[in-house]
């Protein structure tokens, strides 16, 4: 029977008395990719922060492992299982790699960080011969990798992504998307925020499309790779996928 990880139930949120997010339902099963697409505006990474418990809650349920986390403090997230990486300023530019790592471990301590660093970079194979190099002196998508790396490294059920190929290379996109399909062979959930759709969607198990803070679309990615008014909308054009 598949576990449901993450249930975020007809939740509306937002900044002050603002709802960004209206009435919003997504839902992330055991070892999935599940992809945000939409318009820029359209209330993704509003979603993400709600989740991780970064902006004002209105009305609906978050739910974690059958657990209610709706009002949960943002610091509470990551030794329940969830951690984050958020677009920009994700790494420690000045701490070496192998100390960004181990950042990853003083919210939740994982039961034996050398194991799981040693896991990590096996993951990330571009990092082991630069452990001890500032993280500020690396490229993008090695950034990256240290980024979600250090996320990994609480031994988390779930991880939140925002834009992670934001700034890429079109060759480092691939990587990272290969990498998080790795991530997610691990056992590792992952909630993505992503504005590269169509990559996006083709490595996504399920996917939602927002569009001005509500639900417009929703099924594999497969599915609305095929749907000829989410290709023409939000994939920039209506041939085949």
């Amino acid at each position: 029977m598949t576990e449901l990880v993450l249930d975020v139930r007809a939740v509306s949120a937002g900044y002050g008395k603002m709802p960004i997010i209206k009435d919003i339902s997504v839902h992330v099963d055991h070892q999935q990719i599940v992809t945000i697409i939409g318009p820029n505006g359209a209330g993704k990474s509003t979603l993400l922060k709600a989740v991780f418990g970064l902006n004002q809650h209105f009305s609906g349920e978050i739910t974690f492992v059958g657990m209610s986390i709706f009002n949960a403090r943002t610091a509470d997230l990551v030794p329940l299982g969830i951690s984050a990486v958020p677009q920009t300023h994700n790494v420690f530019s000045s701490l070496s790699v192998d100390e960004n790592l181990d950042v990853g471990t003083f919210a939740a301590p994982p039961r034996d960080a050398e194991a799981t660093k040693a896991h990590i970079l096996e993951l990330f194979p571009d990092l082991k011969d630069k452990l001890k190099q500032q993280a500020g002196q690396l490229s993008g998508g090695q950034r990256q990798m240290v980024a979600v790396g250090r996320a990994l490294m609480s031994d988390p059920k779930l991880i939140l992504l925002d834009e992670p190929t934001a700034g890429l290379s079109p060759a480092y996109l691939e990587v990272i998307f290969d990498l998080l399909l790795q991530v997610r062979d691990s056992g590792v959930s992952i909630l993505m925020v992503e504005q590269n759709a169509k990559q996006a969607l083709q490595i996504a198990d399920y996917a939602y499309v927002l569009v001005n803070g509500e639900n417009a679309y929703e099924g594999t990615g497969a599915e609305l790779l095929a749907d000829d008014e989410v290709r023409r909308s939000f994939l920039g054009g209506g041939g085949a996928p």
